[in-house]
């Protein structure tokens, strides 16, 4: 599939309670249907029980599904993990979960599905990070940087530092810092113009 062709893929990392209204908040936001293949990671312990989709759908008219090993992304679709299996890309736009058992990725789990959406996605990925404690993230949206993709980053303002700050301050300029509002515009307009976030991204690289 072209390039041109493909649709986006907007990939949403948070962690905590607060990370978790971050999500919520956002999606909320997001025109539905929408035009592109949205991926969400929030830290959770590995050993526990989720219901993280039910909690999602109740916020989102965007259907909210937690995918299976090497299934086809769709676009209009929301893609969550287990908390034992973490969601990643592979080639041709398929799933690819990496054992999680135990909490053998700890937090680096949304710097891992960022890495492979910098691999396989390349310009057609928006990176969005949200609220959490540590740095998961900051790696992966540099890597989206570097392969041309937009990074977007909720606005840390005075909160103690955290994912937000680390991914400001990691490596490479972030498109967007802003609020969830602005976020969610943005990206509703880039994935409602085909070919306009490909042309964006190359304006900036």
């Amino acid at each position: 599939m072209k390039e041109e062709l493909a649709p986006f893929i907007v990939a949403i990392g948070a962690s905590g309670d607060e990370g978790l209204n971050d999500i919520k908040a956002l999606l909320a936001l997001l025109p539905h249907p929408i035009n592109a293949i949205v991926m969400v990671v929030l830290h959770r312990p590995s050993e526990r029980i989720s219901a993280l989709r039910d909690v999602l759908a109740h916020r989102t008219s965007i259907p909210v599904v937690v995918a299976e090993q090497a299934e086809t992304l769709e676009k209009g679709i929301c893609y969550i993990g287990e908390p034992d299996q973490h969601l990643t890309l592979g080639s041709r736009s398929s799933v690819v979960l990496v054992d999680g058992s135990d909490n053998r990725l700890r937090n680096r789990t949304i710097d891992t599905l960022f890495i492979s959406l910098a691999k396989h996605a390349g310009r057609r990925t928006i990176g969005v990070i949200l609220s959490g404690s540590l740095d998961d993230g900051s790696r992966g949206l540099a890597a989206i940087h570097e392969v041309g993709g937009l990074t977007m980053v909720l606005d840390p303002k005075h909160k103690p530092r955290g994912m937000q700050q680390n991914a400001i301050d990691y490596d490479g300029p972030i498109s967007v810092i802003g609020t969830a509002k602005r976020i969610g515009g943005i990206i509703g307009h880039l994935v409602s113009e085909p070919g306009f976030g490909l042309r964006h991204a190359r304006k900036n690289d």
